[in-house]
């Protein structure tokens, strides 16, 4: 009968302790989690910002892609898009891909094509250094059309989010949203209130913190990240400790579990 009661003392105990760990590392609190609080209309209209338009900068590769009616010609200007390479695929962890060669923007902000020779695009958007080689090419082919791209747009996201990785953005044009959630939105442990992007230009690097639970990001001058951006998700306390306090906790809750026990028999032994 008390070796009956004597573990049912002791399974009481454990599940007991077991709720008091549960309970002290799984306290987080729903308004820290959640993305774009505001009022409470459930209908509201806000203002949206100009889309950033990036300028060509030097080491910057370009796709340059030459199209008119003399499908022969257009191969002198296409050959070093049609060359391609190994390289990390950034927008997969541990990939690789083939890409075009491009164009690469020397410290000048020139490229060389043929024929054409040097000209200069750094400064200039994309759609800007299209019309200018379109232009040039004028003298060399008959309605010319010519579309370039940027093939180095990347942006970085690492901390706390699923995906960590430098992405590839192909279209030039993409919103802090947007990239977090290529790399798997932010784990629960993520800092949404305080989120870290890091932007170099100019000559100059920026840092800045990005509250992500407001809507106010939606009025950010960081909403449209620009080439190079790094975005760090920091861990909220909890994530810190977490370890610490799970290596700390549980021997401790072993501790006592096993001194209750100890104590419980030494109770039913006295009461014999």
């Amino acid at each position: 009968m008390r070796t009956i009661q004597l573990k049912k003392l002791s399974i009481i105990l454990v599940f007991s302790c077991l709720a008091i760990f549960g309970g002290i590392t799984s306290c987080v609190s729903p308004k820290s989690i959640v993305y774009f609080q505001g009022d409470s209309i459930k209908t509201s209209i806000q203002d949206v910002k100009g889309m950033y338009v990036p300028k060509i900068q030097s080491g910057d590769i370009l796709s340059v892609i030459v199209g008119s009616l003399n499908s022969e010609a257009n191969e002198v200007f296409n050959t070093p898009n049609t060359f391609t390479t190994a390289s990390t695929n950034y927008s997969s962890v541990g990939g690789a891909r083939v890409q075009p060669l491009g164009y690469l923007v020397d410290t000048d902000g020139h490229i060389e094509i043929p024929l054409i020779g040097r000209l200069k695009v750094g400064g200039l958007r994309t759609s800007e250094a299209a019309d200018t080689i379109r232009t040039r090419l004028q003298s060399y082919l008959k309605e010319p059309s010519v579309i370039v791209r940027n093939l180095n747009f990347k942006v970085s996201v690492l901390g706390e989010v699923k995906l960590p990785a430098v992405y590839v953005i192909p279209d030039e044009k993409i919103t802090l949203p947007e990239v977090l959630s290529l790399a798997g939105d932010l784990t629960i442990y993520g800092n949404r209130s305080n989120v870290m992007l890091i932007r170099e230009e100019n000559g100059k690097r920026e840092y800045t913190r990005i509250d992500l639970t407001s809507r106010e990001i939606f009025e950010s001058p960081y909403y449209y990240l620009h080439k190079n951006d790094v975005v760090y998700v920091e861990p909220v306390k909890a994530r810190m400790l977490d370890t610490d306090s799970r290596i700390r906790t549980v021997p401790l809750i072993a501790t006592i579990v096993g001194g209750i026990s100890t104590l419980g028999i030494l109770i039913l032994n006295f009461t014999k």
